[in-house]
């Protein structure tokens, strides 16, 4: 056991119970090192129905306790699942500055790129100070100037989507003050660097090396050849003015989908805090590029 205490808030993905094996490796990882543990309440309940936590933990309950909503403090958040958990994890991490470590259930993700084979190097290595703590901007959005939702904020990307089947949109778009142009479209993605890899990326956008302070614009399915992404300071203040025959529209945050009105405003800008992301000390941006994306893989 490390003589070092650290308390960790942890999160997961409730849909994999054929993980089990790796959530208790985790849980049995925590115990060891003497971990003070904080389990979000639904995540408790998931994990609690394949396995005994208390058994594993066998700590006192000064050391273990169930939270719900954003009753927590802790030194490090752990996201287990994908990158879409690791997402939900930081919109209930929110503004509290906890650095949240990604342990990846599944495939290698971007955010969530730890193995559950790996935790025990990880929390060795969080105990000896030996990582890195990466900020990513995050986006704010407001509609008529007051914020969209209870969690108005985006990590990866904005996204303007069509409501209905049938017909585009209209999007006015202007870049602090400035008019940029009204896009014809399915709609349009505003991302981060963090995000550049997901939504936007499929849509033609740039990819966004983590710690660039801009953001990119891209328009989903435009019904011009002539509009391209663009890339702009994250210090912009974007404003959107959409028209839609259906009279209405979606705002995607990190894919949670808003209905609006025609005639809403949506305003985007940098959030007042980052997300602080736990990256091992020897983590490689490029590394992780190459094989999540087969970067320049020829298969000839």
């Amino acid at each position: 056991m490390s003589s070092k205490s650290l308390t960790f808030a942890l999160f997961g993905n409730l849909y994999q119970q054929e993980k089990s094996a790796a959530i208790q490796q985790v849980l049995a990882c925590l115990k060891v090192h003497g971990a003070r543990v904080l389990i979000d309440e639904e995540y408790y309940h998931f994990i609690n129905e394949m396995c005994d936590v208390h058994s594993i933990l066998k700590t006192s309950k000064r050391n273990f306790s169930v939270f719900a909503g954003d009753d927590f403090q802790a030194d490090f958040a752990i996201s287990m699942g994908g990158d879409g958990t690791f997402l939900k994890t930081a919109g209930r991490v929110g503004a509290k500055q906890i650095p949240i470590l990604g342990i990846n259930m599944g495939r290698l993700g971007f955010l969530a790129d730890v193995t559950p084979d790996d935790v025990e190097a990880c929390m060795q290595a969080l105990h000896d100070d030996d990582y890195a703590v990466e900020n990513r901007a995050v986006i704010q959005v407001k509609a008529d100037g007051q914020p969209l939702c209870e969690a108005p904020y985006a990590l990866n990307d904005v996204a303007i989507l069509k409501r209905d089947t049938a017909s585009m949109i209209s999007v006015r778009a202007s870049i602090n003050g400035q008019y940029l142009n009204t896009y014809q479209a399915d709609g349009l993605v505003i991302s981060t660097p963090t995000g550049s890899t997901a939504y936007s990326l499929s849509n033609g956008g740039p990819i966004i090396v983590p710690g660039t302070k801009v953001f990119s614009m891209t328009a989903v399915a435009p019904h011009s050849l002539n509009v391209r992404p663009i890339v702009f300071s994250d210090s912009s203040i974007v404003e959107l003015d959409v028209e839609s025959r259906s009279h209405n529209f979606l705002v995607a945050i990190d894919g949670r989908s808003e209905k609006c009105k025609e005639g809403t405003k949506i305003t985007l800008r940098r959030a007042p805090y980052d997300v602080k992301v736990v990256k091992r000390s020897d983590h490689r941006y490029f590394n992780t590029l190459r094989e999540k994306m087969m970067w320049g893989a020829d298969t000839r």
